[in-house]
């Protein structure tokens, strides 16, 4: 596939048929569909974007079912990834965002560092305001109480809960979704969120943890 073009028109409906009929039987049948209108379409949007953002990946449709309850064999939206940029579909549309979903506990313990820090603490704030005023949402992970040893009348407090940080943005399945307006949608929010992913990266950057 050259070029982005929206994703195809079957994407939702693939999508919506997955969440009745989440079988080995469904996605040979409807596979495809899946190749046409969602993975191939969601790699012409990487490779759209990649000389702003970087290059990316498209994640495995495969649930990891090992240590989960819900055994279904496959995920219900097709997810992509340049750096800490992320875009994902689904039969409820188009999510784009960016930031750490979910920070490993050396990440955790220099993020809640430089938020305490007037300073850095302060600037966060700043952003993350300017990105609620511009729409995004922020969310992520977080614990039920505060961090140990930190005063219950800190000034950032829920910031400093944080386990991850990021923000997103979504829209509903709409005619934009099969159009190349998708994106800039995408590429306008990754371009949004970039404060707070650079505040991240300077200030918490990857895990210097070995991996299991």
């Amino acid at each position: 596939m050259t070029g982005f073009a929206g994703f195809g028109d079957g994407a939702v409906e693939f999508y919506d048929g997955l969440a009745v009929d989440n079988s080995k039987a469904y996605w040979t049948d409807q596979r495809a569909v899946y190749e046409r209108d969602v993975r191939g379409p969601m790699q012409a949007l990487l490779d759209a974007l990649e000389p702003e953002f970087g290059s990316g990946k498209i994640f495995r449709p495969y649930r990891d079912v090992r240590f989960s309850a819900d055994k279904t064999p496959y995920k219900t939206h097709c997810g992509g990834i340049a750096g800490p940029f992320y875009v994902q579909v689904g039969a409820d549309g188009l999510m784009a965002a960016a930031g750490y979903y979910q920070m490993a506990s050396d990440q955790v313990a220099r993020y809640r560092a430089a938020v305490d820090d007037e300073r850095r603490g302060t600037d966060l704030e700043k952003r993350i305001a300017a990105l609620q005023a511009d729409g995004i949402a922020v969310a992520g992970e977080t614990l039920r109480t505060r961090p140990r040893g930190v005063d219950p009348d800190h000034p950032r407090l829920e910031l400093l809960r944080h386990k991850g940080l990021y923000g997103w943005r979504s829209w509903p399945p709409d005619d934009v979704l099969h159009e190349p307006g998708t994106q800039e949608r995408v590429a306008g929010t990754w371009r949004a969120l970039r404060p707070l992913t650079e505040w991240l990266a300077d200030h918490v950057g990857p895990s210097e943890q070995p991996r299991r």
